[in-house]
Order: C-alpha cells, then sequence, then structure tokens
C-alpha cells in the first residue's frame, strides 16, 4: 500500500511513520509543513528507507497536495497535521481555525477528486483516515462516564472546537459524497520526540533544569493517557482494518490526575538522575492559576476498538512514563535543538 502521512514530522505522527516503515512493506509520504512542532529529527531512525519519501506542505496550498497525490498515487491517507496545543489556541485561535478546518477542508477536497478519478478497484482500496481527539467531547466532570463513539459533542477550547470542527466536516463529507473516511478520536499521548509545551516533557525538562514544575490550578485534572507507540498501532489498524464510515475511540486506560502524573516523573528522576543536592525533585512542584476553560475530566471508553479490531494498549502508564523518562535522559540533544530559541519552556494561554 501506498500512504500519506499529513504532520507525520509531528509527535504522534513521525510515531505512526516509523511503525509503518519499520513493521510493514507499505510506502509512506510524509507531508508537514514543519511548524515549531514538526521536527525531521524525529525521523532519523526511518528517514534512509527507500520506502520512505518527505514534502514539505502547508496543507492549506491545494495545488502542491493534488501535484502530490497525482506523483506518489496513494491508497490510504491518514490525515495528523494540526495545531494541537490548547494554551497556544487561547493566546492564537486564527492559526488553529486555518489549519485544522480549513485545510482539513482543502484535504478532503483534494482527496475526493483523487478519489474520483481510480477505477473501481482502487477506489475499493481508498481510506481517508481522519485523526482527532477526545477534547471535542467536552468535561466529563463530575461523573464516572466515559466517552463514547456516539457522546455529543461539546468542545472548551479554540483547538478543541477546531478539531470538532473538522470531524464534522469529515463526516460531512462521507454522508453527502459517499467519501469513504474513517475517525478516530484519542486520549492524551506522551512518549519520545514530544516537544516540551506539553505537560510531560515540560516537567522533565523544568526538573532537570532545577527550575518550577507548573500545574495548573489544584492538580486534579483528570486525563487518560496512551503511549503513543501504542496510539500508533492502534491507527494503522484502524485504517487498514477499519470500517468506512465508523468512529473509533482510542484511549490508554490510564486515568490519572494531573499531579499524579507530576509526582510519578519526580519519583522516577529522583531514582534515575538525583539532584546534585539530593532533594526530591516534587519539592519543585509549583501551583499555577489554572487555564481559562479547563476541562476537570476526560476518559475513554476503548471497548469498540478492542471488541471489533482487537487492538489493545501494551504500554501500562508505569512502563509507559518510566520509558518516557529514560527516553528523555537520552536525548537531551534532541530537546535543546527542537526548541530551537523559539520556545523556552515559558507559560502559555494567558493573554486574555
Amino acid at each position: 500500500m501506498k500512504v500519506l502521512v499529513t504532520g507525520g514530522a509531528g509527535f504522534i505522527g513521525s510515531a505512526v511513520v516509523r511503525h509503518i516503515i519499520k513493521n510493514t512493506q507499505d510506502e509512506v509520504l510524509n507531508i508537514d509543513k514543519l511548524t515549531y512542532a514538526g521536527n525531521l529529527e524525529s525521523l532519523a531512525e526511518v528517514d534512509q528507507d527507500p520506502k520512505y519519501q518527505f514534502a514539505q506542505i502547508d496543507i492549506c496550498d491545494a495545488e502542491a497536495l493534488t501535484q502530490a497525490f497525482l506523483t506518489f498515487q496513494p491508497n490510504l491517507i491518514m490525515h495528523l497535521a494540526a495545531e494541537s496545543h490548547v494554551d497556544r489556541s487561547i493566546d492564537g485561535p486564527a492559526e488553529f481555525i486555518t489549519t485544522n478546518i480549513v485545510g482539513t477542508y482543502t484535504l478532503l477536497e483534494v482527496a475526493r477528486k483523487y478519489w474520483m478519478q481510480l477505477n473501481e478497484q482502487e477506489k475499493q482500496q481508498f481510506r481517508f483516515h481522519h485523526i482527532s481527539t477526545d477534547e471535542v467531547y467536552g468535561d466529563l466532570d463530575g461523573t464516572d462516564d466515559l466517552f463514547t463513539e456516539t457522546t455529543s459533542y461539546a468542545p472548551s477550547s479554540p483547538y478543541s472546537a477546531s478539531k470538532a470542527s473538522s470531524d464534522h466536516l469529515v463526516r460531512a463529507w462521507h454522508r453527502t459524497y459517499n467519501f469513504p473516511v474513517i475517525v478516530t478520536n484519542c486520549s492524551n499521548n506522551y512518549g519520545p520526540y514530544h516537544f516540551p509545551e506539553k505537560l510531560i516533557p515540560l516537567v522533565i525538562l523544568n526538573a532537570l533544569d532545577g527550575k518550577p514544575l507548573p500545574v495548573y490550578g489544584k492538580g486534579n485534572q483528570i486525563r487518560d493517557w496512551l503511549y503513543v507507540e501504542d496510539h500508533a498501532r492502534a491507527l494503522y489498524k484502524v485504517v487498514t482494518e477499519g470500517e468506512i464510515g465508523e468512529t473509533y475511540n482510542i484511549g490508554g486506560h490510564n486515568e490519572k490526575q494531573n499531579i499524579e502524573v507530576v509526582k510519578t516523573i519526580c519519583k522516577i528522576l529522583d531514582e534515575l538522575k538525583p539532584q546534585a543536592n539530593h532533594e526530591a525533585y516534587d519539592k519543585l512542584i509549583t501551583f499555577v492559576k489554572d487555564r481559562p476553560g479547563h476541562d476537570l475530566r476526560y476518559a475513554i471508553d476503548a471497548s469498540k476498538i478492542a471488541n471489533e479490531l482487537g487492538w489493545k494498549p501494551k504500554e501500562t502508564f508505569e512502563t509507559g512514563i518510566r520509558k518516557t523518562v529514560e527516553w528523555y535522559l537520552n536525548n537531551m540533544e534532541w530537546c535543546r535543538r527542537v526548541q530551537d530559541g523559539s520556545y523556552q519552556r515559558e507559560r502559555l494561554g494567558v493573554s486574555i
């Protein structure tokens, strides 16, 4: 198969590309704009493989996308390109509207026009897999409920609203044009090659620098944590085995309060890289004013993908978080390079 991956230089996208190149005979075309969060170093393990190629393209550029489709002739589209950080969406929502909504529309139209030119056998193979987030569902505060594939949408942030909009566009293209789509909504990912603006890498790197470990509010926000390589396996299984028109929720079965996550990282660092002053890293924890509109709890019911496609995560939070901390300890040069002076782990999302 030929798989076109958008956003393949990003955190989840690069894990998907690495998984496909290492574990299948498929060819991959990675399309990425290379914004601050896209880094080709995340693909150093596979970028010399003859099955892999890269094109720097903005998904809002219909002409460049069209040319890429005609040249590569993909069977499968895995659409991960997106602006994804909630705090950045609070400071500057326009980029999120442009990339996540207009970009998804542009990609849908280019892909649909390409698909219409295929013969019947090629059309039967073709899939457009849209990768989204559990944040579109809103907040589960005060309940023991889980997000299912039929949970109503109630996005809280400019980021989640833009992703909800893109989900609706994809489903509308299926309903209106019979375009063969599949949608997945995932819980919080973590693991290697994660840009340092997100909670887990931010805490690891700040701790190693002896800086405060900022925790929003009381740290009692609950997230379901999914190891990124487990997610990559799930996404490939969905695009190759999932049913057209269906949605699959992907979760790690690891509900944790943010404060638990931070303290777990501190304990692992105490063991693997003790501070020179011998103090425990958790003394660096600093509670800061909460994010505007912060959802308290997300939790995914991933039983559909387990029952219908046979996918379950391999990593528990305990095994995955240890692997993640160890990876950052062994890849500090990567961390320094990707920040590149443009982001110094400052607080975002406070401009209102």
